[in-house]
């Protein structure tokens, strides 16, 4: 029976983790994938992956800054074998932006989405989750130096996308 217990404890602790995590990450997901079914696809995917090792990761000292190194790992993949199959960048009968986000939010959105994955993770880390380099390097799995020149990199373009004139994209 107590192992039930255990398990029991452990779910209960999962349960508890999501509840605070969800809200938290799915706006993370969101700027990384620039679509809220995507988002809440790579969150699912990334809480899953975590549950898969809950019993191990529990004990770790800061789950939220875990999953967020899932999240962004997740969202690489996800990128590279799209790519890799060629498929259409976007549905043709989709329904058009939600009217809960402004018109410069959908500016930023778009131009976050012409970001390379690693300059976009970068600069949503940075920006929207506040991290300091050596943390975004950390979650990134390379130098500060690569983060600095990645933002550089990423900034630029989005001052150059954002100062075009608006059209179609």
């Amino acid at each position: 029976m107590t192992d039930r217990n255990a398990t029991s404890r452990a779910d209960q602790a999962y349960a508890d983790f999501v509840e605070v995590a969800w809200p938290r990450h799915l706006r993370l997901a969101l700027l990384l994938t620039g679509d809220r079914w995507q988002a809440e696809e790579l969150l699912q995917d990334s809480l899953v992956r975590i549950y898969e090792r809950w019993r191990r990761l529990s004990r770790t000292d800061d789950l939220h800054a875990y999953l967020r190194k899932v999240l962004v790992n997740n969202h690489t993949s996800i990128w590279r074998r799209r790519r890799r199959e060629n498929l259409v960048h976007e549905v043709p009968d989709r329904p058009g932006p939600s009217d809960d986000f402004s018109a410069e939010a959908l500016a930023v959105r778009d131009a976050l989405r012409s970001l390379p994955p690693k300059q976009r993770a970068v600069v949503v880390l940075r920006h929207y989750e506040d991290l300091p380099e050596r943390e975004i390097a950390r979650v990134l799995g390379c130098s500060p130096g690569t983060v600095k020149s990645q933002h550089s990199k990423a900034l630029a373009k989005l001052r150059h996308v954002m100062s075009e004139p608006v059209r179609s994209r």
